[in-house]
């Protein structure tokens, strides 16, 4: 009997060393991608903050010895740098884009999660498979299309895609949280005279909040980070957004990396702070919508 108990001790004790190396391995792991995510912030927050003539001395990984906003001041005040002018640009883009793509996608998969129709599954299957289809495929065609409709050099190629649907990704995202829902909601709402226009706004949205959340800051996130498309669609000047702005400036003051680091530093405080006051939503809506 001893024999049996000590045996048992063993296995037990083994299988805690065991348990305790996984999360050891997964800790190093954790905190090795975490360093390697951190060091390109690192480094725009310590050559932002220096000046000129410290940066020229010092290597670019040594942290400030004397801070300085006056690089700040200078992207700031630039004239081929409105930030003002460039911010509000970007700001009706971004909000115009998550607006639309939260209301559109959340529209399509309701239809995808409740409604029966034929060809259901199929057409499905064909949204998600315009995900592996690369931009850049689409990039003349669309530029094409949108030439004539008369829409280059608007904001209409940026704001208008995200009210026809809302791409697939976001679509698949909250079908998976839909599906989730207990149907009974749907069968009690309807036999009170509910429509499915009633289920979708007055049952299913409530309870969406953090999918939802979950979507914007995706879209809001992608639309304010977006190069490409201001690049392609808009030709005036004073309808550049942060991002393109942020490069045309880059190509004017060459190797001055500190004000270059600065402007980086003034368009990423946006999306950080969204991801802060996001945060509870943003991770409940994916712990929600993965798990079924």
């Amino acid at each position: 009997m001893s024999a049996d108990i000590s045996a048992y001790a063993k296995v037990a004790r083994r299988r805690a060393a065991v348990a305790a190396a996984g999360r050891i391995l997964v800790f190093v792991v954790l905190i090795g991608f975490s360093v390697m995510f951190l060091t390109p912030l690192y480094l725009m927050l310590s050559m932002a903050f220096k000046s000129s003539s410290e940066l020229a001395t010092t290597s670019a990984w040594a942290w400030p010895q004397k801070f300085t906003l006056e690089n700040f001041n200078t992207v700031l005040t630039a004239p081929a740098m409105n930030f003002v002018l460039f911010g509000r640009n970007t700001l009706i883009i971004a909000v115009t884009n998550t607006v639309g793509v939260v209301l559109t996608s959340a529209m399509v998969a309701y239809a995808f999660a409740r409604l029966r129709f034929r060809g259901r599954d199929r057409l499905f299957i064909i949204v998600l498979a315009t995900m592996m289809l690369p931009g850049i495929v689409t990039m003349v065609p669309t530029y094409v299309l949108y030439a004539k409709l008369h829409w280059i050099n608007t904001f209409l190629p940026l704001t208008v895609p995200g009210f026809l649907g809302g791409g697939a990704f976001n679509i698949f995202m909250l079908r998976q949280f839909f599906m989730s829902v207990p149907r009974e909601l749907d069968e009690a709402a309807v036999l009170d005279g509910a429509g499915h226009w009633t289920v979708f706004s007055r049952i299913m949205l409530p309870l969406s909040t953090a999918a939802l959340a979950t979507v914007g800051v995706f879209t809001f996130s992608g639309a304010f980070r977006d190069f490409m498309g201001p690049l392609l669609y808009l030709n005036d000047p004073d309808m550049k957004t942060l991002e393109v702005g942020l490069q045309t400036y880059a190509g004017l003051r060459g190797e001055r990396w500190d004000l270059l680091m600065a402007g980086s530093v003034i368009t990423t405080v946006p999306l950080i702070l969204l991801f802060f006051f996001g945060q509870k939503y943003f991770v409940k809506g994916l712990t929600l919508t993965g798990g079924k």
